[in-house]
């Protein structure tokens, strides 16, 4: 994998830059990146006009954005306009891609986003994770993580970050895994394992599934609390846009709240978690099915045909999810409660019992439950993103490059 030349980690989403003239230019320059990319086409006057600044200061930010690869011009604008036409602004489909993956329980996927948000590459391996020791998991990602570039690269791509999500704890260091049940890692440091060569993140995969719904998906709000499932279930708290992460990172861990006290023992060491009736592999125990390589497709294909001992297994589940929630919703009064992963594909047979459950436990107005468009791809596309975002939100992060 070719290494790109940065001398420091993008400033990434929310991270506050310099209040000095360095750091004012880096702004003016992530407020020019996000005009084009929001609204584009763009001349250089419709930029000065959207971000408040003269011509000439625009036209020198452009002119770095241009030569760093960043953005492109496409000649002049539609004619017909009066006056000299200026010349178009796009965001470039060359340049910096970010470079997300994900651990499951039972798959690896990779994929490369460019700077205007299109997936260039995709990577899957179906492979049962659980169990196995880190090391060669990560091996198999690394080679993984190394076709997606390759391809990319052949499009005039480079690697500007690889963001890696996992079913567990991740140390504020950004980087440490501090514990995955559903796979049986502690403590694993995948930095030192994924020695990539390009600037690393890992992060729980529910909070980039609800990164991902904020970036992506449509009309949702700025509070929200999201919730998405594979073998385990994860949750994260958005509030005013932001990630709402606890004193060490761990904030989202809805899948090991109990909803029974005395019911079967977790893999966290706890008794009647969540996971234990809602995650897919309890739908599936209690539905008296097999476990198959597509669970969701299993169950929601079994239910629609009118299975009842899935139906009932999924009606239980969501009254499970409703009942956890209740206590979600109470504590930190979202605007909306937000059904990702493999949730998404089941919420047909879920929402029913789920919303009873809100309605006739929540102190305040019942929080509207919507299901993402994004299903079980919000983890891996939020991982991606995260990395462009550090682009757009600090573009001069990648002028060492040149």
């Amino acid at each position: 994998m070719s290494a790109p030349l940065h001398e420091a980690r993008p400033a990434g989403p929310g991270r506050a830059l310099p209040d000095t003239q360095q750091g004012m230019r880096r702004r003016n320059l992530a407020r020019a990146m996000h005009a084009v990319r929001a609204e584009g086409p763009l001349s250089r006057a419709a930029v000065a006009s959207r971000i408040g600044l003269t011509r000439a200061a625009v036209s020198t930010l452009v002119d770095d954005l241009i030569r760093w690869g960043l953005l492109e011009e496409l000649g002049p604008e539609r004619p017909g306009r009066v006056g000299r036409p200026g010349s178009a602004l796009a965001v470039s489909g060359r340049g910096p891609a970010g470079i997300g993956a994900e651990v499951g329980v039972d798959h690896l996927s990779v994929c490369a986003v460019d700077l205007r948000g299109e997936v260039r590459a995709r990577a899957v391996r179906r492979r049962v994770n659980r169990g196995r020791a880190p090391g060669p998991v990560l091996e198999e990602l690394d080679a993984l993580v190394r076709r997606v570039v390759a391809e990319a690269e052949q499009e005039g791509l480079w690697p500007a970050g690889l963001a890696v999500a996992v079913p567990g704890l991740v140390a504020r260091d950004d980087r440490t895994v501090v514990r995955a049940p559903n796979l049986g890692w502690h403590d694993t440091d995948l930095a030192a394992l994924l020695p990539t060569g390009v600037p690393l993140t890992v992060d729980n995969e529910a909070n980039f599934g609800a990164l991902a719904e904020l970036w992506l998906g449509a009309h949702t709000p700025g509070d929200f609390l999201h919730v998405s499932a594979e073998i385990g279930i994860g949750a994260a708290v958005v509030v005013d846009g932001r990630l709402l992460r606890g004193t060490r990172g761990f904030a989202g861990e809805l899948g090991h709240v109990p909803v029974h006290p005395d019911g079967p023992r977790c893999a966290c060491g706890g008794r009647g978690c969540l996971e234990q009736y809602a995650g897919e592999e309890a739908v599936l125990r209690a539905a008296g099915l097999e476990p198959g390589e597509d669970l969701v497709g299993l169950l929601a294909r079994r239910a629609d045909e009118g299975d009842t001992g899935v139906r009932q297994a999924l009606r239980d589940a969501g009254t499970a999810l409703g009942i956890a929630l209740t206590g979600a919703v109470n504590l930190l009064d979202p605007e909306a409660v937000v059904l990702g992963g493999a949730l998404a594909g089941l919420s047909p047979w879920l929402l029913p019992s789920l919303e009873a459950e809100l309605a006739s436990r929540t102190a305040g107005p019942v929080c509207p439950v919507s299901v993402s468009r994004l299903g079980p791809e919000g983890p891996l596309l939020g991982a991606a993103h995260s990395v462009i975002r550090a682009v757009l939100d600090d573009p001069a992060t990648v002028a060492v490059r040149q």
